[in-house]
């Protein structure tokens, strides 16, 4: 009975943390009804969509709230309500993703973002995918992480004139932990079982260091092989954090 009580309370307030108004208007835009109405993605709390041109696509079995953005599973409990959603481009999921609290979220239009089962962005985070960004199963991402994968600005040789490319994708391999403040920028290539410390920049390929390794610094360069976190420490805490069973 006590169980029971506590249980109800919990998804009280849980419910009274989504954002109806946004989670009902995204799900029916963005889905056809026979989805929008299992409403596989909430949103908590405030945020602002800038466009919803594109299209998501759900690769996975369909659940209500697979997909949360603002979700609040982390210490964090105040937003500063600045979330941002600009969707132009194709953003396909395969699992169950989380997005934390004050995320700016941009896939432009022609460019293609994926996420796996499990992957998510802590708070403060920013994902700015011009052309290809695709992140693995259990991909978690710390507080003021950013993966961008353009240079925004044309970059030219002076000597020769030769202009280098904007973009270039961005590949994150599965199981992969990216501290906090942490720069991801286009040509990044991370192993499966990867590290990557605080405030560190990732501009390359880094799967020839293997697997299980800790990379980091400005750029971020091997420190330490045969590392990795505990998974399945971190499955049990996600589990308690977002009541999902794997």
């Amino acid at each position: 009975m006590i169980q029971s009580l506590r249980n109800i309370k919990r998804k009280l307030k849980i419910a009274c943390t989504v954002n109806w108004v946004k989670t009902l208007y995204f799900n029916f835009k963005m889905f056809p009804f026979s989805i929008a109405k299992k409403l596989p993605v909430f949103f908590y709390g405030s945020v602002k969509f800038t466009s919803l041109k594109g299209t998501i696509i759900i690769d996975a079995p369909l659940k209500t709230a697979m997909i949360g953005f603002g979700q609040p599973f982390e210490m964090t409990t105040r937003s500063k309500k600045i979330a941002e959603v600009y969707l132009a481009g194709e953003f396909r999921v395969k699992g169950h993703i989380q997005f934390g609290k004050d995320y700016f979220f941009y896939v432009g239009k022609s460019a293609y973002f994926e996420m796996a089962h499990m992957s998510g962005f802590s708070s403060f985070s920013k994902l700015i995918c011009t052309n290809r960004v695709v992140l693995g199963k259990w991909v978690r991402l710390g507080s003021e992480t950013q993966i961008i994968d353009t240079n925004f600005h044309q970059m030219m040789n002076t000597n020769t004139k030769e202009k280098y490319p904007k973009s270039s994708p961005i590949v994150i391999g599965n199981y992969n932990f990216i501290s906090n403040r942490t720069s991801i920028m286009a040509k990044t290539i991370t192993p499966n079982y990867c590290v990557i410390g605080s405030n560190s920049l990732c501009n390359k390929d880094y799967t020839d260091f293997g697997e299980k390794i800790l990379i980091g610094g400005i750029p971020s360069k091997l420190i330490k092989t045969n590392f990795s976190m505990d998974w399945e420490g971190e499955k049990e805490i996600m589990s308690l954090w977002l009541k999902v069973k794997f």
